[in-house]
């Protein structure tokens, strides 16, 4: 009996090591890092998309070169670059980089943090660049505790958040804090990120023989709706569950890529796609009803994001509605909230009841005209002489004396100049004879 037991402890470790090392032949996989990770761009040569923000001799670029940027807070769409650059940040400043995330970490965390951080200075007179993803998931608390060390400049604070900073953080954070947004990665940057990711050898799946066909890419970068780490986690399920051909060859259709996105395959190609939008668009402009359900519907069951659909809707709302039933842009609004907080499917019922709405209401592109009106002016006209009882003063006794009107003293209404002195006879608002609009009567302010 003694010698079975030595028999299997001697056995057992080498059964180990030739499953480990069968494993290690037959898995071009070695490394279990995905490989949106392991493509992370690690300098801002290496950075796609962004141009605003990161774009050469931009106000960011500079400072991330100088080594001088401040607490800053970025906020955008996931898979945009926000932890990416933040740790490009770190690492081109030559500091040092500490992540937390927000719904998991509370003030002793931070604390904990800080504490490092005043350390790490004393001791190698390095700085410390706190990462902090979801930010706006802090509460006022959490977000106090590491105020007097931003004020210190023990830490630089980088906030990652996918909500709007100014309306979901506190304002003493925001306030310290320079706020960048990020948009949306063009789907000529996401293509040009797979395609190196395809011939990487060190990182990506350059040391397997892959070929991606070009609608394969497009696919990809379409259905990714913008995301990089989408575009590539699903190119590489796509070459991780693909056979090779005869060819020994990992070969990736646009078949294969809609398989392998992780979301819903979209059902039309990207042209399709931009022609199914105009035409729900301009069924809407048309008071189509069914049309614009149809279109719409159409989209969705392709896989469309009905985000999209209501943002469009909310623009046409204005456009081709406004002033004649300024409702359709309260529900058009009311139904993009409901896309983001509800979801599939059940948001697609109050999407329906926005589009009916719209379709059916009266309409006017009197705002439209408007606009464009004005903004011409602003740009061509560009009149500062601005009237001189409208100038600054330092309360309304000294408006009065400068011949300023004040309208509540006149029941709410008094004729005087506003519009500069170049401009002072222009109408850019005429109200139509559609909807509510119809009877309006403009004061006659001058």
């Amino acid at each position: 009996m003694g010698g079975k037991a030595k028999s299997n402890l001697y056995l057992q470790p080498s059964f180990f090591v030739l499953k480990f090392s069968y494993m290690e032949y037959i898995s071009p996989f070695k490394n279990f890092q995905p490989l949106s990770e392991r493509m992370r761009p690690t300098d801002l040569s290496e950075f796609v998309g962004q141009k605003h923000i990161v774009g050469k001799d931009s106000l960011l670029d500079r400072a991330i070169r100088a080594g001088v940027l401040g607490s800053c807070i970025f906020y955008g769409p996931p898979g945009t670059g926000k932890t990416t650059l933040a740790h490009i940040i770190a690492n081109t400043c030559q500091g040092i980089m500490q992540k937390l995330n927000a719904v998991s970490s509370g003030v002793a965390e931070a604390k904990a943090c800080i504490e490092k951080a005043k350390k790490d200075f004393e001791l190698f007179g390095k700085r410390t660049y706190l990462f902090l993803d979801e930010c706006h998931r802090w509460s006022k608390a959490q977000s106090d505790c590491v105020l007097h060390a931003m004020e210190e400049g023990h830490i630089i604070f980088i906030g990652s958040t996918t909500e709007n900073p100014y309306s979901n953080m506190t304002r003493a954070i925001v306030s310290r804090c320079r706020v960048f947004e990020f948009k949306i990665i063009d789907k000529e940057d996401i293509i040009e990120v797979l395609k190196r990711a395809v011939v990487d050898k060190e990182k990506g799946l350059g040391n397997l023989n892959v070929e991606v066909k070009d609608d394969a890419f497009e696919y990809f970068a379409f259905a990714s709706g913008g995301d990089i780490r989408q575009a590539l986690n699903g190119l590489e399920l796509a070459v991780k569950t693909t056979n090779l051909n005869k060819e020994k060859q990992i070969v990736i259709t646009a078949e294969i890529a809609t398989q392998s996105i992780g979301k819903m395959p979209m059902s039309v190609d990207s042209t399709m796609f931009f022609d199914f939008l105009s035409c729900f668009c301009k069924s809407v402009r048309g008071s189509d009803t069914d049309a614009a359900l149809y279109y719409a519907h159409r989209l969705l069951n392709s896989g469309c994001d009905p985000k999209i659909i209501a943002r469009r809707l909310i623009a046409h709302s204005s456009e081709d509605i406004g002033m004649a039933d300024s409702n359709a842009l309260l529900l058009s609004t009311c139904a993009l909230l409901s896309c983001e907080k509800l979801g599939p499917p059940e948001c697609f019922l109050t999407l329906s009841h926005a589009i009916i709405y719209a379709c059916e209401a009266e309409k006017s592109n009197s705002v439209y005209l408007a606009m464009s009106k004005a903004q011409k002016d602003v740009e061509n006209a560009k009149d500062d002489e601005v009237p001189n009882n409208l100038k600054n003063h330092s309360s309304i006794n000294d408006d009065k004396t400068a011949g300023y009107k004040y309208p509540h003293d006149f029941g709410g209404y008094v004729k005087q100049q506003y519009l500069p002195n170049k401009l002072k006879d222009r109408v850019y608002y005429t109200p139509s004879e559609n909807g509510k609009e119809k009877g309006l009567k403009r004061k006659k302010i001058f």
